[in-house]
C-alpha cells in the first residue's frame, strides 16, 4: 500500500516550493513532518528471499548475501493487524486526484494506471523473492482477504505450481503478475536464467485462467515484460500482445527499474520513478526477516529501522534510526545507498537544502 494521504499532501507541498530557494535541512524536515502520518503504511512483506532465477537485470543475481528465509507466520499476522485498509472516502479522493493530475482513470490498463491504481491499494507479498516458492502464500492471501485487505504479487511464471496456484485465487488473491521477457525460450533464459521459460510457463498461465473463469474468481491475472532497452524490444512485446490477444489478462510493457545495476540508463515512462522518491515519510518494508527497511530496493537490507518480531509498527516509524535517515535522505550526499544503488530522485536533487 502506499499512504495516499500523505503522497496528496506532497504533491500540494511539492507545488508550494521554490527550485530558486535555499531551504535548511530542518526547514524542509518540519514541512515533510507536519504532513506525514504518524501511522505506518506498509508497502510490501516480503514473505520469502528464495529465488531459482538469475535474471540479468536483478541485483539479487550477483549482489545479495543476506541469508534465504521465510517470514514467521505470527510476524506476518502481527503485521497485518497493526494496518488498515483504505476507507472508501480516501480511496474515492484518491481517484480524484489521480484524473485531475495525471489524467488517467480507473478503468484503463497501462503501467502508470497500475502504479495508481492498484499498487497504493494492496500489500504487496514480494520482495528480493518469488512467492510461489513460499508454500504457505494461499495462507497469507486468505488472511489479508479476511482483513479486507488486497492482495498481490509478482512471481515468475515458471514456477507455477498450478494445485498451489488454484489455493492461492480460491484464497481470494487480488492481482497475480507473471513476468515474461520473450516468447522465445532461449531468449528468455538469456535473461531470467536457465530455470525460466516461455512455453511451459504459457501453458500453465492459459490453466490458471481456464481454472479462474470455470469457478467465477476474481483474481487480475497481470503480465508484464520489462523494457530492457533490447534492440528488438518492440517486436518482442507486440508477440506477447499476440500470444495473449483475446484473453482475460491486464497487459503492459513496464519500464526498468534498478537501470544502475545495470548502467544502461535509458529512461523511464513510469510515473513512480520519475517524481521525487517519497518513500520514507510514505511507506514501511517488511523483509522475511522481519527487519523493517526502507525500501524494497534494499536488496541485502543495508538500512534498517527495527524489527517487527519484537517492536510495534508505530515505534519503528517514530523511532531515532527513522528520523536520522529521514534527515540524511534530505541531502541526497553519496554517503547513503539511496544515491548510489537507486534510480528514483532525492530532495536534495531537485531543491537547494542546506
Amino acid at each position: 500500500m502506499l499512504d495516499i494521504n500523505f503522497y496528496m499532501r506532497f504533491s500540494d507541498l511539492i507545488d508550494s516550493l521554490d527550485k530558486d530557494k535555499e531551504y535548511t535541512a530542518d526547514e524542509m524536515f518540519e514541512k515533510l513532518e507536519a504532513i506525514r502520518s504518524k501511522d505506518p503504511v506498509v508497502y510490501n512483506i516480503e514473505t520469502t528471499n528464495r529465488c531459482n532465477m538469475r535474471c540479468k537485470m536483478c541485483p539479487r543475481t550477483t549482489m545479495m548475501t543476506r541469508c534465504i528465509e521465510d517470514i514467521n507466520r505470527e510476524t506476518f499476522l502481527n503485521v497485518v493487524d497493526q494496518i488498515r485498509p483504505h476507507t472508501d472516502e480516501e480511496w474515492a479522493k484518491w481517484k480524484a486526484f489521480c484524473e485531475k493530475k495525471y489524467g488517467i482513470y480507473e478503468d484503463e490498463m497501462s503501467e502508470n494506471h497500475f502504479f495508481l491504481y492498484i499498487i497504493p491499494k494492496v500489500i504487496q507479498l514480494h520482495g528480493y523473492g518469488d512467492p510461489l516458492l513460499d508454500r504457505y502464500m494461499a495462507e497469507y492471501v486468505r488472511i489479508l482477504h479476511e482483513k479486507g485487505f488486497y492482495s498481490y504479487f509478482s512471481c515468475n511464471p515458471s514456477n507455477i505450481n498450478l494445485e498451489r496456484t488454484y489455493e492461492m485465487l480460491d484464497a481470494g488473491l487480488d492481482y497475480i503478475k507473471y513476468s515474461i521477457e520473450s516468447v522465445d525460450d532461449a531468449e528468455h533464459k538469456a535473461i531470467r536464467g536457465e530455470a525460466s521459460n516461455f512455453s511451459e510457463s504459457y501453458k500453465k498461465i492459459l490453466q490458471v485462467l481456464d481454472y479462474k473463469h470455470e469457478h467465477n474468481l476474481s483474481t487480475t491475472i497481470v503480465i508484464t515484460m520489462l523494457d530492457l532497452n533490447r534492440t528488438h524490444q518492440k517486436e518482442d512485446f507486440d508477440k506477447l500482445l499476440a500470444a495473449f490477444e483475446g484473453l482475460d489478462v491486464y497487459i503492459y510493457l513496464k519500464s526498468e527499474d534498478c537501470q544502475w545495476y545495470r548502467k544502461d540508463f535509458h529512461g523511464t515512462n513510469s510515473i513512480h520513478w520519475s517524481e521525487i522518491c517519497k518513500h520514507p515519510w510514505m511507506t514501511m518494508t517488511v523483509k522475511s526477516n522481519g527487519e523493517a527497511t526502507m525500501c524494497m530496493e534494499d536488496f541485502n537490507n543495508e538500512i534498517v529501522f527495527g524489527d517487527t518480531n519484537t517492536q510495534s509498527l508505530k515505534e519503528i516509524w517514530e523511532g531515532e534510526p527513522y528520523k536520522k535517515f529521514r534527515y540524511q535522505h534530505l541531502y541526497a550526499k553519496d554517503d547513503i545507498k539511496c544515491v548510489k544503488q537507486c534510480d528514483m530522485k532525492l530532495m536534495g536533487d531537485c531543491y537547494k537544502i542546506i
